[in-house]
């Protein structure tokens, strides 16, 4: 088992998200079936890793947007650390947008928060049995960057991780300060991503990556 004993069968799941009303609608959901039960609650990426680390539960159910530490790297982290614990992404993004770098980083699936209640209880349970959640949407999002070659993919999807993170906080307005303390480097190591970006997007301001971002749908 990946994480800690199920009590009575039940499958421990840590929630991670940064919003409280968000953890508490997945909590009372959970608590409604009898096969699922929260095993704690994270709000930003270094207490996924604590809470983990404390007590591995058996799936997590992590946002991709979160303080301190984001959902890739957190999700890199727990990869490393426990590579069986089933990591299930749950997130506001359209599957476009992360589900494939969250597929490669090693999720377990990827849900969009559109998505109706029971899917999402079908999905922890998919990925607690050992399988991989993956929808229609992030199934063609998959086979398209399989299928694509460098020259076909949008420019945005050629960047690394770190250069998309830093790409969509720009386009979303923060600040090079605002972006390293949010992702927990210097700004001097921001600027070099912002750097990059303007390199490889053939682009020569923020405003120039901010309209691009905005135009592409990156924008939270």
């Amino acid at each position: 088992m990946p994480g800690g004993c199920a009590v009575m069968g039940r499958t421990r799941v840590l929630i991670a998200d940064d919003h409280a009303i968000v953890r508490r609608g997945l909590r009372l959901l959970m608590e409604q079936t009898d096969d699922l039960e929260v095993a704690g609650e994270a709000e930003n990426g270094v207490q996924i890793v604590q809470k983990v680390r404390e007590a591995p539960p058996d799936v997590v159910l992590m946002d991709i947007s979160m303080p301190d530490r984001n959902g890739i790297d957190a999700l890199k982290m727990i990869r490393k650390e426990f590579p069986r614990l089933p990591v299930l992404i749950v997130s506001m993004y359209p599957e476009d947008q992360y589900a494939v770098r969250a597929m490669k980083a090693g999720a377990a699936g990827y849900f969009c928060k559109c998505d109706e209640p029971e899917q999402l209880l079908a999905a922890i349970r998919l990925v607690a049995g050992g399988k991989k959640y993956v929808s229609a949407a992030v199934a063609e999002a998959l086979a398209h960057a399989i299928s694509s070659h460098d020259g076909d993919r949008p420019l945005h999807e050629r960047l690394s991780d770190r250069e998309y993170q830093t790409l969509c906080m720009i386009a979303s307005g923060k600040t090079l300060t605002q972006i390293a303390e949010s992702l927990n480097l210097s700004v001097k190591t921001v600027s070099v991503y912002r750097t990059r970006l303007l390199e490889k997007m053939n682009l020569r301001t923020s405003a120039e990556l901010t309209h691009y971002g905005i135009r592409h749908g990156l924008v939270e």
